[in-house]
């Protein structure tokens, strides 16, 4: 890889590309567990913690995130959406999310919306509860903010 790449994949300040990139990188990581790791740890838990950060990083690649110099105006402005779209706010809203679908499963949301027997559904929301997974998802959203800090302080 060359310089260029690495320093934008690793900024301190990544564009919504970087974002998308990680998304990507993260959904075809995703994939792979799906299709090759057998049932157990990486399957059961670690595909659960890297979906919180998929989906943090696919809504940072479609919402425009404020720079250095924007994020001092967000805070004098008051302008809500901008720092709702800030990591720790929107970690927190993408942890909530998971714990929503979750939960979910474990109230049989798949079958009272009628999609039962639609495979992808079943897939894509899920149909078992599983305790775990809101640990995993949780885990997910610790490095989130761990990432952010580190950003943060450096």
């Amino acid at each position: 890889m060359s310089a260029a790449v690495v320093s934008v994949l690793f900024s301190r300040h990544p564009s919504r590309k970087t974002f998308f990139i990680y998304a990507v990188l993260l959904f075809l990581t995703e994939v792979l567990i799906a299709l090759y790791a057998p049932a157990g740890f990486i399957r059961g838990f670690v595909g659960d913690v890297l979906v919180v950060i998929l989906l943090f990083c696919m809504v940072r690649a479609v919402v425009p995130i404020a720079n250095p110099v924007e994020k001092a105006a967000v805070k004098n402005t008051g302008d809500g959406i901008k720092r709702f779209f800030q990591t720790p706010w929107l970690a927190l809203v993408v942890l909530l999310f998971a714990f929503a679908i979750e939960f979910g499963q474990y109230w049989g949301l798949v079958d009272k919306l009628g999609l039962g027997g639609n495979r992808l559904a079943r897939i894509v929301i899920g149909s078992h509860f599983d305790p775990l997974d809101l640990v995993a998802y949780f885990v997910g959203y610790l490095i989130l903010l761990g990432c952010y800090w580190k950003r943060c302080e450096s």
